[in-house]
């Protein structure tokens, strides 16, 4: 191992503290000798910055196996799908940037709600990301995978951008780092607003700011950051098939035009990382504040025939934490061994609300509850070198969890306290031939609403219910290998299993998330990145998995909205004169939509490019281009019931879809300073 200083060299893997050597390498055989399995990887910002993205959070597509769409428009958070699971909008994958959690517990439209609306893409530096809960500082939500997303601390140059759109789009961003002392002062502004193809206009509108100080004096790097977030936007929610074969609407239409939403997210957090010669020392933290007031009617008038069935989710919190690890390395007997400790801490203040609504206006409340949500999380993990070609990597994570609940029904009140000892193993073999193989096995979490854990009494109806666990366990198995022995080459196969104790499962007509059966995913996912020139890079993947319940019931074992196939492919070109260019299709394969199978989603393929010209040194004249096949499949698919106006019957079981938006182009002018 390579030192700086007689001190091994950190790098972090969403969020994943690890020790390596420090080698600047151009080509795709990084990852060999250092992962420590064939699911992690890191995504430079060179590959970010080619992705032609409709929306943010479809950042998170360059993860393979990982697909992101939406079901209600802009504003909201984004659906995820990843390893045979519909994780809604992100239950068990886990998602941060810098060091921040994003899914948010306890929240008011459904457990894990992972908002990424408020990340700016020009300031990333890149996207890092492993698979299974095989990872001892992962916490909650990280069964299926971790994402992390880190902010550079300074630009190379100004960025001025600004850009136009069929559909009502709009965006401008200016972004710049200066000197300031002994560290540096970076700042970013972004506007956009949107209106998207929908006969009922979204009329999105977003503002983004960002102010940041760092400093890196070798030995220490810190940095401080102020970020704030707020959107307001109209809905574009599912909408029923027979509405739309019947005429009543058309297809970019909407039953209940006044649904919408605002959203507000304000942060500071710091990081701190520390070199001496006990070993490195890692920290961060941070406060936020986020608001959400979030009108939807996914049923209309199934409920209440007279004023409908439009309900307002209000969440409101303070979140902090606090990260600490301390990692170091010595040798025994002539073996490299590396240590691991950390601590995590997280509080959530939460107020947050279900209401019956008409056209925005509160009718009646349904519940209020206060909620008070304790976390500390302690981990230690041990890697040792034991062969030339044989390490194993072992850690064990302790998670203990404080509930207390105050509710507008005190039968809904009460504290609740859970704890988890989760242990992790890794044995990886080779590297032969820049070929390495994995053996991976671990159990992790994920916490369910804080609400669910007190609550005896439904609110709405006043029957009794049970209360939910407030842990579940994820236990998984995986075997993998990863391949570099082509030059610009590097390819990785894992077929995996992971077994839930509880699914958490989106209840359509409810509009939340609820704890369900226990189920098991079993699949494989390949991918391939390669490099064959300066000029050319090509990134494809494909994941398949089979999803069921693993108990006996009447309804059958298949899960709803479970992804079973999904592929994509990503090509750019650059570095050959003034012009660039890339596009990526994308394939979302057929899911159940109901537990017996009787009813299921058509795929959905997409392809999304741009090409560019770069006038001069300093200017870049992109144009892009979205669902450049102008298909009409849908970006979402659920079954359930719902009443339409004028209907007699009480409910109609039927699919409900958000369909893709109609192709478009935006063209974007980027000149830097």
């Amino acid at each position: 191992m390579l030192t700086l200083l007689g001190l091994p060299i950190v790098s972090s893997a969403a969020g994943v503290p690890t020790l390596k050597e420090m080698v600047i390498r151009s080509n795709a055989r990084e990852l060999i000798g250092t992962a420590n399995s064939a699911n992690e990887g890191t995504v430079l910002k060179q590959q970010l910055d080619s992705r032609t993205v409709y929306r943010p959070g479809e950042l998170l597509e360059t993860v393979p196996g990982l697909i992101v769409t939406q079901h209600s428009g802009e504003g909201k958070a984004n659906q995820y799908f990843l390893r045979g699971f519909n994780l809604d909008h992100g239950t068990d994958v886990r998602i941060t940037v810098d060091g921040m959690l994003v899914n948010q517990r306890s929240h008011g439209h459904g457990q894990g709600w992972a908002d990424t609306n408020f990340i700016i893409p020009e300031l990333l530096g890149n996207l890092q990301y492993l698979k299974g809960p095989y990872y001892a500082n992962q916490g909650d939500f990280s069964s299926a995978g971790a994402v992390s997303l880190s902010y550079v601390d300074k630009l190379p140059q100004g960025i001025l951008s600004y850009g136009l759109g069929q559909q009502g789009f709009m965006r401008g961003l200016i972004a710049k780092s200066h000197a300031a002392g002994a560290g540096n002062v970076l700042y970013a502004v972004e506007l956009l607003t949107k209106d998207g193809p929908w006969v009922k206009h979204e009329d999105y509108k977003k503002f983004n700011a960002l102010l940041r100080y760092s400093q890196d004096s070798g030995s220490t790097k810190l940095n401080v950051t102020a970020m704030g977030y707020g959107g307001n936007w109209n809905s574009t929610d599912q909408i029923p098939v027979r509405a739309v074969a019947a005429g009543i609407i058309p297809r970019l239409g909407t039953i209940d035009p006044s649904s919408g939403g605002e959203s507000h997210r304000f942060s500071l957090s710091g990081a701190l990382q520390h070199i001496s010669r006990y070993g490195i020392t890692q920290m961060n933290l941070y406060t936020l504040h986020s608001n959400l007031a979030l009108f939807s009617n996914f049923t209309y008038f199934l409920e209440d025939p007279v004023n409908g069935d439009q309900f307002s989710q209000i969440d409101k919190r303070f979140q902090s934490a606090m990260n600490v690890n301390h990692l170091w390395s010595h040798t025994l007997k002539g073996s490299e061994i590396e240590h691991m400790i950390g601590i995590q801490f997280q509080n959530d203040v939460i107020d947050n609300g279900l209401l019956s609504t008409k056209a925005r206006t509160i009718l009646s409340t349904t519940r209020r509850d206060h909620i008070n949500q304790n976390s500390v999380g302690l981990y230690y993990q041990n890697s040792i070198q034991w062969l030339e070609k044989f390490r194993t990597v072992a850690g064990v994570r302790s998670d203990y969890y404080w509930f207390d609940v105050n509710s507008t029904l005190n039968a809904n009140s009460g504290r609740r306290f859970d704890s988890m000892t989760n242990p992790k193993l890794s044995v990886i073999l080779g590297p032969w031939a820049h070929t390495e193989f994995y053996f991976n096995y671990g159990s992790g979490f994920h916490s369910n609403d804080a609400r669910g854990t007190t609550s005896t009494v439904d609110p709405k109806t006043g029957d009794p219910m049970s209360r939910v666990n407030p842990l579940v366990r994820s236990t998984g198995y995986e075997i993998g290998v990863r391949t570099a022995f082509v030059q610009g080459l590097q390819a990785s196969f894992a077929a995996f299993r992971l077994d839930l104790d509880s699914e958490l499962l989106f209840v359509g007509d409810a509009g939340t998330t609820e704890a369900s059966r226990p189920s098991r995913r079993e699949g494989f996912e390949a991918s391939m990145f390669y490099m064959p020139t300066d000029w050319l890079t090509i990134d494809i993947d494909y994941a398949l998995a089979r999803a069921r319940f693993t108990d006996a019931d009447a309804s059958g074992n298949h899960i709803p909205g479970a992804i079973q196939g999904v592929g994509k492919l990503a090509v750019s070109v650059d570095n050959v004169g003034p012009l660039f260019a890339g596009m990526q299709f994308r394939y979302f394969g057929k899911r159940p939509l109901i537990e017996d199978n009787s009813v299921q989603s058509n795929h959905t393929v997409t392809l999304n490019g741009q090409i560019g010209y770069k006038i001069g040194k300093n200017a870049r004249l992109i144009v892009q281009g979205f669902n450049l096949l102008n298909t009409h499949a849908h970006a979402i698919d659920y079954y359930y019931s719902s009443r339409l106006p004028g209907e007699r019957s009480a409910g109609v079981s039927d699919i409900h879809f958000h369909p893709i938006e109609s192709r478009s182009l935006r063209v974007n002018l980027t000149a830097n300073f």
